[in-house]
């Protein structure tokens, strides 16, 4: 593995590219990533470097908000099955409906949407800046997609603001119980329960802290508690328990893994940058469009 490591890392800089890692990856994929987060902060990373290759060790929707952002830079996805389930529960034709049975509301779509359904929202927004970008707006009803829980979540937390959301919904996330934190908070008293908004609000409102996979981090680097149960993917526990090692982390159960995003290895990487295959491209319009929404949000000055 170190011999593939160094490898890749020479490969990097014979070809002046960059590697993205999102948080749920395999944690050994951090060994060559130039950086490790949620997704818009790694395509805004990228987007900062004189790299020519982006390798974003991710999911589709993640490498086309990539080129979105550096539409000049070769974007490689290592591993093409790597998808959304929940970006993939709607596409143009089902967007265009849900608009136009709810004429005249605003649209908000979550960072995890593909190009071809940014493309047609009015602005974006991720799981931290969700409730501020809602709120910005202005308007009595919102739409909001792909994610049902996510939609729910921020409408409980603003005052006067329907939030119509489309019955999308994170796979991964919805296998946690509001059962489970009830069992979790029984065994461990004592321990912070930390939740990802993507949750069933049943789960949410049961928990100490609710935020984006940076955020979750972030309260338990910051915390002066010294255990606590994550409540979202493994890979978010994983590299707290390597970076804090100071502080006991659990987590809420042990299936609570995206496979999506673990199908990338270094091997995939290595491969990818060898050959700079499964290049992402997004048309120029289609691009230009999605920009504008992502553009909308970054303008209200907090991009998550």
């Amino acid at each position: 593995m170190h011999e593939l490591t160094e490898k890749i890392n020479k490969l990097k800089r014979e070809k002046n590219a960059v590697i993205l890692a999102h948080c749920y990856q395999n944690i050994e994929i951090d060994e060559v990533a130039d950086f490790v987060g949620d997704s818009l902060y790694l395509s805004q990373m990228a987007a900062k470097t004189d790299a020519d290759i982006i390798v974003f060790a991710g999911v589709y929707f993640m490498a086309q908000t990539a080129k979105i952002l550096s539409p000049d830079k070769k974007v490689l996805l290592p591993e093409l099955k790597s998808g959304c389930e929940m970006a993939d529960m709607i596409n143009l034709e089902q967007l265009r409906k849900f608009k136009s049975q709810n004429p005249g509301i605003p649209v908000v779509c979550y960072i995890n949407s593909t190009a071809e359904v940014k493309s047609e929202c009015d602005i974006c927004c991720t799981s931290s800046n969700a409730v501020k970008i809602v709120k910005s707006l202005g308007a009595k009803k919102v739409l909001f997609l792909p994610d049902n829980y996510l939609g729910k979540w921020v409408e409980a937390n603003l005052d006067g603001v329907e939030v119509i959301t489309y019955p999308g919904c994170c796979p991964t996330h919805l296998k946690i119980k509001a059962e489970d934190i009830i069992a979790i908070r029984e065994k461990y008293p004592e321990a912070k329960i930390l939740t990802h908004p993507e949750c069933h609000q049943s789960v949410t409102e049961l928990s100490d802290y609710v935020g984006s996979t940076t955020g979750i981090m972030n309260y338990a680097k910051k915390s002066s508690e010294k255990q606590f149960v994550i409540a979202t993917e493994k890979g978010v526990y994983d590299r707290l328990k390597r970076d804090l090692p100071e502080k006991e982390f659990i987590m809420i159960k042990d299936n609570l893994i995206c496979q999506n995003m673990k199908w990338h290895t270094l091997e995939d990487i290595y491969n990818s940058l060898v050959y700079e295959k499964h290049e992402i491209n997004v048309e120029k319009d289609l691009a230009r469009k999605a920009l504008g929404c992502i553009d909308r949000m970054l303008s209200e000055g907090n991009n998550g």
